[in-house]
């Protein structure tokens, strides 16, 4: 006969197992001829492995990335669902932590709202590179999308400025997710200089390579 103890022991492995097979787990690895990262140039032929979990609208993954002084490893979590046909809303936070000398942590809420090819997303955050206190930033972002093709407008605001374009296409070629994308970035996003080394409107070409696993 069963005691309460293994009684209840059983029904919390019954729930677990049901739990995680309803859940969705899956792994991606990944490639970029350059990393850019909402128009600001990272780093140079980066790749990148991450794992995400799912279920009933619940998200939440860890993200590397090789930035060349150091690893760029990202942690996000959050909430996301459907209110009415076709619209879909969301929250989360995210957190971007660094080894090296590469850069100072970043945390921000994200918000997010989508009607069938359009997206739109805003994040509050702050980063703890200022010199007194950390710096506050805000982050807004549209999306359009259609059959793989895509264009983007980010901008940043309150103690941090500048905006780009993005416009790519993606397709599935072998089994593998591959897209090419121009970014189009304003002077205070930019790595470039002009001929009297002050920055300049930049412009990247960019290729990238991913695969996921489900597990």
């Amino acid at each position: 006969m069963l005691t309460t103890s293994k009684k209840l022991l059983l029904i919390t492995s019954v729930s677990l197992a049901s739990t995680l097979t309803c859940a969705e787990i899956s792994t991606n690895l990944g490639y970029t001829s350059e990393y850019y990262f909402r128009g600001i140039y990272q780093a140079e032929s980066s790749a990148s492995a991450g794992i995400d979990f799912s279920q009933s609208g619940f998200y939440a993954g860890v993200w590397g990335a090789d930035v060349g002084d150091g690893l760029e490893t990202d942690v996000y979590g959050g909430y996301e669902f459907e209110f009415a046909k076709d619209f879909s809303a969301s929250v989360g936070f995210t957190g971007y932590y660094y080894t090296g000398e590469f850069d100072d942590t970043y945390e921000e809420i994200n918000l997010g709202l989508s009607y069938k090819f359009i997206s739109i997303g805003y994040s509050v955050g702050t980063w703890d590179g200022g010199t007194d206190i950390d710096d506050d930033y805000d982050f807004l972002q549209i999306t359009v999308e259609h059959e793989g093709f895509y264009g983007t407008y980010g901008s940043f605001g309150d103690e941090a400025d500048g905006d780009y374009f993005e416009f790519g296409y993606g397709t599935e070629i072998g089994g593998f997710d591959t897209s090419i994308a121009l970014i189009l970035s304003s002077e205070e996003l930019s790595d470039q200089l002009d001929s009297s080394d002050n920055p300049t409107e930049s412009e990247a070409l960019i290729f990238t390579i991913s695969k996921s696993f489900d597990l």
